[in-house]
């Protein structure tokens, strides 16, 4: 479990094969083999650690429905930890479990902000947005500001475009999209019928 809230920017070292390996220095400390790492809003689990970078292996589904597979040696990726008991949630619930990839069709600067329109390429994703709602962005949590029938936009203050992979981004670009959480549940509610769990059936005591 995430919160969105990157904690630094790592950097591709190497690619070999489905194996990534990142350049990092926050996020190495209380991470070992076997712990999970947020990488552009992706989980991936430690399979190599070093004195300044970790190992990760994709899965052919990771590589499939993420942007992972973009990476190449010397590009930034946004990195965190999970959420351990009692830390504070500063942004919002995030899984690390890519809903879809999104494509960046704008980019506009206004002093030190920038206002982003990213295009979602499933239409399946549209009910999960809302206007003022929340949105994982390759993995960063951000506020849709706006929102039509088949894009949103956030506006990204200078903090985040100077900490995160959003201060680079540029039209075209592919980004991961983590839709939010508590959103996803009330629609498979509804799409059940929004029955309570005593009316769903089954045997007595």
């Amino acid at each position: 479990m995430f919160t969105g809230i990157v904690e630094e920017l790592g950097r591709v070292l190497d690619r070999r094969g489905a194996r990534l390996v990142i350049a990092a220095g926050k996020t190495l400390d209380s991470t070992d083999l076997g712990s999970s790492v947020a990488i552009n809003g992706v989980c991936l689990t430690v399979v190599e650690r070093g004195s300044d970078a970790l190992g990760f292996d994709m899965g052919p589904e990771t590589l499939a429905v993420t942007t992972l597979g973009d990476l190449a040696v010397g590009d930034p990726v946004n990195l965190e930890r999970p959420l351990r008991m009692g830390d504070f949630l500063g942004g919002h619930i995030v899984q690390g479990h890519v809903d879809g990839i999104g494509l960046v069709t704008a980019v506009e600067r206004a002093a030190d902000t920038s206002r982003i329109r990213v295009e979602w390429q499933d239409p399946r994703l549209a009910p999960y947005l809302i206007a003022k709602g929340s949105v994982a962005v390759d993995g960063v949590s951000l506020t849709v500001a706006a929102l039509d029938e088949g894009a949103f936009e956030v506006m990204v203050i200078p903090h985040t475009l100077a900490v995160t992979t959003l201060g680079a981004t540029r039209r075209g670009r592919r980004v991961n999209l983590e839709m939010d959480m508590i959103g996803k549940y009330v629609l498979r509610a509804w799409s059940l019928g929004g029955r309570p769990a005593g009316e769903l059936g089954g045997t007595r005591s």
